[in-house]
């Protein structure tokens, strides 16, 4: 017989554990966000020099599951002597900083690869159109360049940050009493597994939802330059309608 009035009773206990989860995301969207603009931008060089670390830096991050990168950060640097008696201890020793670094690392990878693919999708008429004004290279990146790459990888960073959220789950395997880590703790204390998680899935699920919202109004905001005119499917029915009628004539 399930025991809903448990989870009523740890009620605030969940809610402890979505600011948990909300600042895991945050905070780990925004530092990836920050890295990640400088790092598509080298992405792109024609510099081999430039373009090929940064590369393999997004390769061996995505060709590895998240979790293995956050053990290897929280469990594996404990083992070297130089890190525990390095100034570094104090944050590589704190479980919030390493989850963090773990999720920036990731998340970094995988929206550098997204806006690496943003900037390649400009149209060469905009970069033409600057250069023939005389803008600068780092005025063509910061007015042109990058607010177009931002606009057009939207749908695919939305996704990114959907998964980032889900990803922020992990986070209860180091001992942080987040969304999952919190269903965890009423699962070992109460030794209910259904419940607590059908309540982590159901918290998800609405943050989700909300994220999705939030970026489909943006996605109608700044994408709508790219969609086409209402009006041209309708002059090319009356074109093609007009061309009907002179074949018939």
């Amino acid at each position: 017989m399930m025991n809903w009035n448990l989870i009523l009773e740890n009620l605030p206990l969940f809610g402890k554990g979505i600011l948990v989860s909300l600042f895991l995301t945050a905070t780990s969207v925004l530092f990836g966000l920050l890295l990640s603009i400088p790092l598509a931008v080298m992405r792109i060089s024609s510099a081999r020099w430039v373009a090929t670390p940064v590369a393999a830096f997004t390769f061996v991050v995505r060709g590895t599951p998240a979790m293995v990168q956050l053990f290897l950060i929280y469990y594996g640097l404990s083992q070297f002597e130089m890190v525990r008696e390095s100034i570094l201890w104090a944050w590589f020793s704190n479980a919030t900083f390493c989850a963090i670094f773990a999720f920036v690392i990731n998340t970094t990878a995988y929206t550098t690869e997204i806006f690496a693919g943003g900037l390649r999708s400009i149209p060469s008429g905009e970069v033409e159109a600057a250069q023939s004004v005389g803008m600068r290279k780092i005025t063509l990146y910061r007015r042109i360049l990058i607010p177009s790459m931002l606009r057009r990888a939207l749908p695919q960073y939305s996704n990114e940050v959907i998964m980032m959220l889900h990803m922020s789950s992990l986070a209860s395997l180091v001992t942080m009493l987040d969304i999952t880590g919190v269903a965890r703790f009423i699962n070992a204390q109460f030794y209910l597994a259904f419940e607590p998680f059908m309540t982590a899935g159901a918290i998800y699920l609405v943050l989700t939802l909300l994220l999705v919202k939030g970026f489909r109004m943006a996605e109608r905001k700044w994408l709508a330059y790219l969609q086409p005119r209402a009006s041209e499917p309708v002059a090319s029915k009356v074109q093609s309608q007009r061309i009907m009628k002179q074949e018939t004539t």
